[in-house]
């Protein structure tokens, strides 16, 4: 079964930049659809950006122009290059991976659309 385990997290100020990355093991990452979610205390876990097997990338509103998600099929790694970093970017950041290589036709991907999960990475950002 694939593992996902995420890295980078830490704390900045507004206006840094920070990459996550997700190690993808005991699969390839180029057979998933590989997205980000972020989620805070109390709310659901928000998409934030997918890209699929044949690196189309979609983002939510919230992030477009500011987050750059890329994989690296060779070293089985997905990456979220986070840049202009707000206060409300603050979250734990999960890897996820769909089973396929196609990503949801939904605008809004839901979590139940990802079947595999890393243990999350804290972001936290000051103002």
């Amino acid at each position: 079964q694939v593992q996902l385990v995420e890295s980078g997290g830490g704390s900045a100020q507004a206006g840094a930049s920070l990459r996550l990355s997700c190690e993808v093991s005991r699969a390839s990452v180029s057979w998933y659809c590989m997205g980000w979610f972020r989620q805070t205390p109390g709310n659901e876990r928000e998409w934030v950006a997918e890209i699929d097997s044949h690196d189309t990338t979609r983002y939510a509103d919230s992030v477009k122009g500011r987050f750059a998600i890329s994989k690296d099929n060779a070293k089985d790694t997905l990456y979220l290059q986070m840049n202009g970093l707000k206060p409300e970017d603050t979250s734990i950041y999960y890897c996820a991976a769909r089973a396929g290589g196609y990503c949801s036709s939904r605008d809004q991907p839901y979590p139940g659309d990802f079947g595999f999960w890393g243990q999350g990475t804290q972001v936290t950002i000051s103002s």
